[in-house]
């Protein structure tokens, strides 16, 4: 074997020995970053209160996927109109997690001491195409009473939760671009389920809807958008949990977020409309197939990060309706709690 024949020889080697090495690197970090979680024995039970809209449809999988099961929790989902009502049962002790907009008396909890942390995003608000509208019924609008959000001053508008909620917050901002506040109208508080029957008999003027009730009040011809995107990318909506839970139950609330989290990614592209989403949809949102379908899809982020800018935000608007007992801002760092997020990614690996 001459010299060249050798340092070809040498050459065709290196290759097999680098792709033997770097197969072993990525297997080893592929097993680090998918870590085998067990389930816990006995299964804990975990008592969560969530708003019935597609934003905490990641409550809605992980429950009717098996994915709760599969980590060893005994998930008791119930029902409620608003996040108040959440916080009520949560400082109760009747509810471990809640699925809830972060609303004034939140922050007023928060700002009296109340042990109530942020453990991960509900759905976040697409830049574009959201699928919550600030709605109005379209006899106002085929008559011209109607043109634009200013022409809503003096007018029955319709928020879930009333003063102080998710819904005041997303009115805010609405008729913020039409340089109104909400004490320009008459606020109605109403649930988003009740809001197409009431745009459609004329007890409500306008009002703000969610999906899939706002592709509802749409598809019956009863009201039309009047603001649409009304706030882009922000996280509006929250899975909060108790401190009691979080110190006495750590490893339940660590597999709670973990399944979330493998639900939100069991909901990306084509998949967000896969028959098994569906009928998880269906079983905790009062809502039809088709509507979901027709519907704009709700985002969701596989690595369900905690927006703090955007909780800047709804504090600040609260603050400044006058619905909290306090004047200065609220350390966020101090009401949320990311090392559940962070272990669920360090589990599943970064999408």
């Amino acid at each position: 074997m001459n010299k060249w024949e050798i340092q070809t020889s040498s050459c065709k080697e290196i290759p097999h020995w680098l792709l033997v090495l770097v197969l072993i690197v990525f297997s080893a970090a592929t097993l680090s970053a998918q870590q085998t979680v067990s389930p816990l024995v006995p299964k804990e039970k975990v008592v969560v209160a969530y708003v019935p809209i597609m934003k905490f449809a990641t409550l809605y999988v992980a429950a009717g996927r098996g994915l709760f099961d599969k980590y060893g929790l005994d998930v008791q989902i119930q029902s409620v109109k608003s996040g108040t009502e959440v916080i009520a049962f949560m400082t109760q002790g009747k509810v471990d997690v809640g699925g809830i907009a972060i609303v004034a008396s939140t922050w007023n909890a928060w700002a009296k001491g109340m042990d109530l942390k942020i453990i991960a995003p509900g759905a976040l608000e697409p830049i574009k195409g959201s699928p919550t509208k600030l709605l109005v019924r379209k006899d106002l609008v085929d008559s011209g009473k109607v043109k634009t959000v200013a022409d809503l001053r003096g007018m029955k508008v319709a928020m879930a939760g009333g003063p102080g909620s998710g819904g005041e917050y997303l009115a805010t901002k609405a008729l913020e671009r039409g340089k109104l506040s909400i004490r320009d109208v008459q606020i109605v508080p109403l649930s988003n389920t009740d809001m197409p029957a009431a745009l459609e008999s004329k007890s409500i003027d306008a009002g703000i809807l969610g999906s899939p009730y706002a592709d509802q009040a749409i598809g019956k011809g009863v009201a039309v958008p009047l603001a649409e995107d009304l706030t882009p990318g922000a996280m509006t909506v929250t899975f909060v949990a108790s401190g009691k839970f979080l110190k006495e139950r750590p490893e339940a609330a660590k597999r709670f977020v973990l399944a979330l989290m493998e639900a939100a990614r069991l909901m990306q592209g084509k998949e967000y409309l896969s028959p098994e989403n569906i009928k998880a949809y269906l079983k905790f949102v009062n809502t039809t197939e088709d509507a979901i379908r027709t519907g704009e899809p709700v985002i969701y982020d596989p690595n369900m990060e905690i927006a703090l800018e955007s909780l800047k935000d709804v504090e600040r608007v609260h603050r400044e309706n006058r619905r909290t007992e306090y004047t200065q801002p609220i350390d966020l760092k101090a009401v949320t709690d990311t090392s559940l997020v962070e272990w669920a990614r360090s589990v599943l690996g970064r999408k």
